[in-house]
């Protein structure tokens, strides 16, 4: 090395660094890449992207070979630059060749390459894959050796490469995941994929209409009232009974009986013959199951029973569906009343409102544990029907009574926090 010329050492330093420099941005933006979006650009196809994955797949031998790379070059700089002080400066240059050499590889080797890799991972670790893997092959003993060594001195402290798992997200984990998809997801999409992560946390006992309004067909009324149910409803599914709802019969699809209908040949004997065997629901069955129930049974609406075989409620196959994509049936507009914005800026609810619903909809943090209505949660409040209107404060949202019948409470107004201080 004394023989070779000032002008000749440069150049080799200067090589060094850049190749230091390569050693350490490969590293940070083969450490950055996101998995996820690397896993789907390998099964793609793209090859920079199988690479990188082949490479992560075995971290010790990625970062041995980095690191005898990266450690090799930065040591040979430094005899180089030595060397360089030295005839420039005498025995006093090797001072300030260490203090010189020291803010460059800092700079231009360490700093400003892993800064850029840590930004622009794929544009970095791409091309750098192309680079170190036939390296890895061309020096794998060495790179094996190292890896012995430090395994060894891993499971000493009682680590194994066996004891690490793979990357598995939990529910949490992928809602803000989802949220954060910025610009890659819409919002639309966004809300719906949260909603279907949303999804198992709700039961069936959230989503269905009451047992006491539940609309359907009394087969001992009068014919005439009972045809008037039909054409006038805006359901297109209702079940049908005989003087009460625990004397169901089966449930009707209206479209079954629409072209008779339309001829006059409609009598309670093809109306009967058109309906379809109930189907019964356990109470607190997930929605995610009773979704996947709907689909494998081909039904689209069931009866909810609580463990005395007595009907709480009705379900469909559309409420399910619109806990993730909202309201989207003609069956929707009669649920709109339930909800109205006024003048003052308070809210009319119905109180067969669902609190999921409004949690929903109006982003309020209701609790959903016990109760599942606004008339349940105020009774759940007050352990006791009001005599008139009383109001009462849960969480932000202050509650007023506005109607009562039937020892139910009928409509509420709900004042929002911002509007608090009005109320």
């Amino acid at each position: 090395m004394t023989e070779l010329s000032l002008a000749t050492l440069f150049i080799l330093l200067a090589v060094l660094i850049i190749l230091s420099a390569f050693f350490s941005s490969s590293e940070t933006g083969l450490v950055a890449l996101n998995r996820y979006r690397l896993r789907h650009q390998a099964q793609s196809g793209h090859r920079g992207a199988r690479l990188a994955q082949n490479l992560l797949a075995q971290p010790d031998r990625m970062f041995g070979l980095i690191l005898l790379g990266n450690n090799l070059v930065n040591i040979l700089a430094a005899s180089i630059a030595t060397v360089i002080a030295l005839r420039l400066l005498g025995e006093a240059g090797i001072w300030v060749s260490t203090l010189i050499l020291t803010g460059v590889i800092l700079i231009f080797a360490e700093l400003a390459p892993k800064t850029v890799a840590a930004l622009h991972p794929q544009r970095i670790a791409y091309p750098a894959s192309y680079v170190l893997t036939p390296l890895l092959k061309l020096l794998y003993p060495v790179v094996w050796l190292i890896n012995l060594l430090a395994n060894t001195l891993l499971r000493a402290v009682g680590i194994s490469k066996a004891s690490v798992q793979a990357d598995a997200l939990n529910r949490d984990e992928l809602r803000t995941l989802v949220q954060e998809g910025g610009r890659h997801i819409s919002l639309d999409h966004q809300q719906m994929l949260i909603n279907i992560l949303d999804l198992e946390h709700g039961t069936v006992d959230d989503v269905m209409v009451p047992r006491q309004d539940i609309v359907g067909i009394d087969m001992d009324n009068d014919w005439e009232d009972i045809l008037q149910t039909l054409t006038q409803s805006i359901y297109t599914r209702m079940p049908v009974w005989r003087g009460s709802l625990e004397n169901i019969v089966g449930l009707l699809h209206i479209r079954t009986v629409l072209t008779k209908l339309a001829q006059n040949r409609l009598d309670p004997e093809a109306l009967l013959k058109a309906t379809r065997r109930p189907y019964f629901i356990p109470e607190g069955t997930p929605l995610t199951q009773q979704l996947l129930e709907f689909q494998g049974r081909e039904r689209r609406m069931g009866m909810v029973v609580d463990e005395y075989g007595d009907i709480q409620g009705l379900v469909t196959l559309d409420d399910i569906l619109e806990e993730i994509v909202g309201e989207y049936t003609s069956e929707g507009a009669g649920r709109q009343r339930l909800l109205r914005k006024q003048e003052n800026g308070s809210w009319l609810v119905d109180g067969s409102t669902t609190l999921r619903m409004l949690n929903r909809r109006l982003k309020w943090d209701l609790p959903t544990a016990g109760a599942k209505t606004v008339n349940g949660l105020i009774l759940e409040q007050l352990e006791s029907l009001p005599d008139g209107r009383t109001s009462l404060r849960i969480g932000d949202l202050i509650f007023t009574i506005v109607d009562i019948a039937d020892n139910r409470i009928r409509k509420v107004r709900v004042w929002e926090p911002d509007d608090a201080s009005e109320a």
